[in-house]
């Protein structure tokens, strides 16, 4: 074992830490650098280094388990692999300030109730760093519990694709945290992607997240943003569950079997600027209200938007509803407007704009009577093309006693606002 002293003494660990946290240079040696070779021992020279100290790791493969308990740099160079060899977890943090940097870690233990994972985070392990590891084959990619302010940026995170789903852990596990950042990760093959749960001011930017259960399972977390990431082929794109005060914005979900994004008892968030596309339904909405929904493409799902339970007083203008098999499903009693500060696109609109102002003169109805039978009686799709089912439909439109409760846009826009639509056309 080598051990390099720049500046040829050790610091207090006291005033290390104090650097540490002032100026934030996760990584800077400012203690002793530690090298482990092929055939030494990760562990023994974690349990050698003082505070502060950086234990860098030459490339090999190392069948170990690792407890880091006091801040520290453990860093790979050229990628090595730590091997948990299908017990336990990989490494376990149990000290503040840990920074983990270009390993793969991989196969963990299975056992949902330990909750064993490539990188297992106990509470009070504040200000975590995982970036640019490869996480494979494990139950939780990285478990985090209690664990303020942690960056978890840059990783490639994978589970044990051959259990069935119910039987994997998460991508990342989040539970009781403030400040955390998921950032530029790549997850997939675990049950959910990122689960969130009873956690604040929390954000995720950049994650591409797919072939999962759900993309996101989200609750209980309120202040926190989630913009520019992509979830696809899950089962559900992001679903976003029992929270206030979110940003949602410029997001991509596509080819999610059942949703693309849910939003379910949702208040006081701003949803803007995504892009759904492709998906079973594109927005599931649930107990939603006191949300703005505006700007977002809703291009080419079986349903655009599922409205229930309620979710009337949210504020929906602006977004594109192109190519979708059935743009609204909603019953309800009464009607619910959009599009009252600015109209919403409809692309099966068949009003017409006689002044040349790019708003339609007459409203855009939802839905009518033969929809509400079809959603309440799926067998009728059988008769759908059936003369009897068209003469229903016109004469639904022509006396209002008939009139089914509908989403009413009153000044539907002529014309797109995202008019690069088409390359959305074939999620």
């Amino acid at each position: 074992m080598k051990i390099a002293m720049p500046f040829g003494a050790r610091p207090k660990a006291a005033v290390l830490a104090g650097w540490l946290a002032c100026l934030g240079m996760w990584g800077t040696a400012w203690g002793a650098v530690l090298m482990v070779k092929p055939g030494e021992s990760i562990s023994a020279t974690i349990h050698a280094a003082q505070p502060g100290d950086t234990v860098q790791v030459a490339r090999g493969v190392y069948a170990e388990h690792l407890v880091i308990d006091k801040p520290l740099l453990l860093q790979g160079l050229d990628r090595p692999t730590i091997n948990g060899q299908g017990s336990g977890d990989v490494i376990r943090v149990r000290s503040p300030d840990v920074h983990i940097q270009g390993f793969i870690v991989t196969d963990s233990g299975i056992d949902l109730g330990a909750e064993n994972a490539g990188v297992h985070v106990e509470p009070g392990s504040d200000r975590l760093m995982v970036r640019d590891c490869t996480l494979a084959y494990n139950l939780f990619g990285v478990w985090l519990e209690k664990s303020n302010d942690a960056r978890i940026v840059h990783n490639v995170i994978t589970g044990k694709r051959d259990l069935s789903s119910a039987a994997r852990g998460n991508g990342i596990q989040v539970f009781n945290t403030a400040g955390v950042q998921i950032i530029d990760n790549n997850i997939s093959f675990a049950r959910d992607g990122v689960y969130v749960d009873v956690s604040t001011n929390a954000l995720f930017r950049g994650n591409k997240i797919h072939n999962l259960r759900y993309g996101t399972h989200y609750m209980n977390t309120n202040h926190s943003t989630w913009e520019n990431n992509e979830s696809y082929l899950n089962r559900g794109g992001l679903a976003l569950m029992e929270v206030r005060h979110l940003t949602v914005r410029n997001n991509i979900a596509w080819g999610n079997t059942d949703h693309g994004i849910m939003l379910r008892t949702i208040q006081d968030s701003l949803i803007e600027n995504n892009i759904v596309a492709g998906n079973g339904r594109g927005f599931f909405i649930y107990d939603a209200e006191f949300n703005v929904v505006r700007k977002n493409l809703v291009i080419g799902n079986q349903i655009g938007i599922h409205l229930t339970a309620g979710s009337a007083n949210n504020k929906v203008d602006g977004n594109d509803f192109i190519n979708n098999a059935e743009q609204i499903k909603y019953v309800a009693a009464h009607d619910v407007e959009w599009g009252r500060s600015e109209g919403n696109y409809w692309g099966n609109y068949s009003g017409w704009d006689q002044n040349g102002d790019g708003v339609g003169d007459i409203a855009y109805e939802a839905n009518d009577v033969v929809d509400r039978l079809n959603w309440q009686y799926p067998l009728i799709k059988l008769l759908l093309s059936s003369p009897s089912i068209q003469t229903l439909r016109f004469v639904a439109r022509q006396f209002p006693v008939l009139r089914a409760p509908s989403i009413v846009d009153k000044h539907p826009r002529m014309r797109p606002l995202h008019q690069d639509w088409r390359r959305w056309s074939d999620k």
